[in-house]
């Protein structure tokens, strides 16, 4: 029978996540040094070392502690969905902690490959979602597609990232969802156009 976790350790390892993910939602990867996640948490510095020996590490747990569950669970018209996820993605991405991880997963990727990693599983997954809920959409006769499925993410989330972290001042409009929706095909009247 194993023993039971040290809820010292517990505490101590759930006040270094906390602390490392305010400090990335506040200023970014570089940020996360052991000295300041442990002055932040209230731990010794040693208290960190020992979980994440490497900066990279505690990077990389304190982004896997949030969550980006976009383009779960289509339902039909996938149009009406799909333009309902969008939004969402699209305010989501400018919320602060959202933003730190989306940046830090495109700015670590440059230089930490367990980031490089993580992002590149978030990228595949959520294509993976969208090219299902979209050959879905054909399969049903809801869409003509103007090209190749496995562009969609590229066409539809790559221009709201662009806005989240270039032009973060400037929303995104519905009819800019819209249009993105209009690249990918020629969609039957769903009765939301």
């Amino acid at each position: 029978m194993a023993d039971a976790p040290d809820p010292r350790v517990t505490r101590s390892r759930a006040a270094v996540l906390a602390a490392a993910r305010d400090l990335l939602r506040e200023e970014g990867p570089a940020a996360l040094t052991h000295q300041r996640v442990a002055a932040r948490a209230g731990v010794g510095r040693a208290t960190v070392y020992r979980h994440w020996p490497q900066p990279e590490q505690l990077l990389t747990d304190a982004m896997a502690g949030v969550s980006m569950p976009f383009f779960l669970d289509p339902t039909t018209p996938v149009r009406a969905w799909l333009r309902q996820q969008l939004r969402v993605l699209a305010d989501e991405l400018v919320l602060p902690d959202v933003l730190a991880v989306t940046t830090s997963l495109l700015h670590g990727a440059v230089w930490q490959p367990a980031i490089t990693e993580r992002r590149d599983r978030l990228a595949a997954a959520m294509a993976d979602r969208l090219r299902r809920a979209l050959a879905s959409a054909v399969h049903s006769g809801e869409l003509r597609p103007a090209g190749d499925l496995d562009d969609a993410a590229a066409l539809l989330i790559g221009p709201l990232l662009y806005r989240a972290v270039l032009e973060p001042r400037r929303p995104v409009p519905d009819t800019l969802i819209a249009r993105l929706l209009d690249q990918v095909g020629a969609w039957a009247d769903d009765g939301t156009s």
